[in-house]
């Protein structure tokens, strides 16, 4: 991925205000080449994941007051790091070229003669306050804005600001990284003419399921702000827009808004739960508690693949099992066509369109998607006689080949995958759980109960999970849960994740 020039590249990139989803598409792009990411603190850890595994990634802070590398260390750094012959993507939260100090950047890679791009982001101005419901600009309004930074540099001697022009000249005002100086900037703009009762809010993790407006006016939004907790990183915006927010709320009324949910699941399978939750205003917390992954010894699978012209029927019980199986089975130098003549049944939908996407239409999907349902709809097909294929995971309940035995079928059992236990975030769960930050917990298997479980101090489970909500997908999750000490608060009416979302949205409302 170097460059084969002596010198490489650096791409300076706007991640935008917070909600990763804002980041371009080009900025996606020039994250996933990169050899090199240097992020900052307002860049979403999610826009992480599209960056190529073997990139070096190095975070350099630039928290108000607090950053790890000082800007001239950054700029040293990222010329250090071209020199080297690497692509560089110097991701900044909002855009590079507002108040984020990109041009002084651009400066030193010109004078470096080291090539760079920049590549624009959502300023925190424009998707702050669109997620707070208040539009920059409205021709009832105001036609005109400005953006001001709150903080400026320290070592000048005399504010730049025309204060007497921002009062009075401009409609909306919006300040940048000013939540230390809000006193100081409401009392010049009162005394430069801006009427005490004009309306001003202030937005703190602004696009982010963290967000919190504080409204008020330039006489009362001091202490509003003083009795909300506001810190930064904030905006604020000055103007009539301001009231349309009553109106126009959109982000902040969602049903998880705030929510603060732990997500299990395998970190490669979560992405629709964890989408989902956001959507509905939550803060994900990915804590995978699984991993999943190929048997250590696939030579029961291949001598059942090897010998398919055997089996009547083909059992999946989950999504994981149909991939694995039919990533074996192309491996194996076979294909759909080998399946032909065998009959398939399913656990719940889910599992049924991912295997229709390979190309076969289950004969069976019970109306509960639970392995005893199964067994009930196996007995309206005889099968007495009958040879089934069982591909899954290691370890998994013995009901199915139990019951379809007892039958009269032939069961052959192989594992087609195992799942592991993940520690990585146990230090981070114990840290949330013990500063009450965590509201909710879902599981949507055993083995993440079992292994969410296995994180924590076992004489502490119950003191740290005291006061969280425990969300479980289906009743066999449930009983796991129940049999290791936790308290289930709701379950799912259909096993499957819009199931378990439509379950927390219930609870809620």
């Amino acid at each position: 991925m170097q460059s084969n020039d002596k010198t490489g590249r650096v791409f300076l990139v706007g991640a935008g205000p917070g909600d990763p989803g804002l980041i371009t598409v080009k900025g996606v792009d020039c994250i996933a080449m990169a050899d090199v990411v240097v992020y900052d603190y307002l860049a979403s850890p999610a826009l992480l994941a599209h960056a190529n595994p073997d990139a070096e990634m190095i975070y350099v802070g630039k928290k108000g007051g607090d950053h790890t590398l000082p800007q001239d260390g950054i700029n040293a750094l990222i010329v250090e790091k071209a020199r080297q012959g690497n692509t560089v993507a110097r991701l900044k939260g909002g855009d590079p070229f507002i108040f984020g100090r990109g041009g002084e950047e651009a400066e030193v890679l010109i004078a470096a003669g080291i090539p760079f791009e920049v590549v624009p982001g959502v300023t925190a101005a424009i998707g702050a306050s669109a997620y707070a419901g208040i539009p920059l600009t409205h021709r009832d309004y105001t036609s005109d804005v400005a953006f001001v930074t709150g903080h400026e540099d320290p070592t000048k001697s005399e504010s730049s600001v025309d204060w007497k022009a921002l009062a009075t000249g401009i409609g909306t005002l919006v300040f940048f990284m000013g939540v230390k100086n809000l006193p100081t900037i409401t009392g010049n703009l009162a005394a430069n003419g801006r009427p005490a009762d004009t309306p001003v809010a202030v937005i703190r993790w602004g696009t982010t399921p963290k967000q919190k407006t504080v409204t008020g006016t330039l006489a009362t939004i001091v202490d509003e702000t003083r009795r909300a907790g506001i810190k930064a990183p904030a905006i604020i915006i000055v103007g009539g827009v301001v009231n349309l927010r009553k109106t126009m709320r959109w982000f902040e009324n969602r049903p998880l808004m705030g929510r603060r949910i732990v997500v299990t699941r395998a970190r490669e399978q979560a992405s629709g739960l964890v989408r989902q939750l956001t959507e509905y205003g939550a803060e994900c917390i990915q804590c995978p508690t699984i991993r999943v992954v190929p048997p250590k010894d696939w030579e029961p699978a291949d001598k059942a693949i090897e010998a398919l012209d055997r089996y009547d029927w083909i059992v999946f019980t989950s999504v994981n099992g149909v991939d694995f199986f039919f990533r074996r089975l192309i491996e194996k130098g076979l294909d759909v066509r080998a399946l032909g003549h065998i009959k398939t049944a399913t656990i719940g939908p889910a599992t049924a369109h991912r295997l229709q996407a390979r190309g076969l239409k289950s004969d069976i999907v019970p109306e509960s998607y639970r392995a005893e349902s199964v067994v009930d709809a196996f007995a309206a097909t005889p099968v007495k006689g009958s040879r089934i294929l069982l591909p899954r995971a290691k370890e998994a309940r013995s009901v199915l080949p139990v019951e379809l035995t007892r039958m009269g079928a032939t069961v052959d059992e192989v594992t087609v995958y195992e799942t592991r236990r993940v520690e990585d975030n146990a230090a981070e769960l114990i840290a949330r759980l013990e500063d009450g930050t965590i509201d909710m917990v879902t599981f949507t298997s055993s083995s993440t109960v079992k292994n969410f479980h296995r994180l924590l101090p076992p004489d502490r489970v119950r003191d740290l999970m005291d006061g969280v909500t425990v969300a479980s997908i289906g009743p066999i999750t449930s009983e796991t849960a129940r049999d290791l000490g936790l308290s289930v608060t709701m379950e799912a009416q259909t096993y499957t994740i819009p199931g378990l979302i439509q379950a927390i949205l219930g609870h809620q409302a």
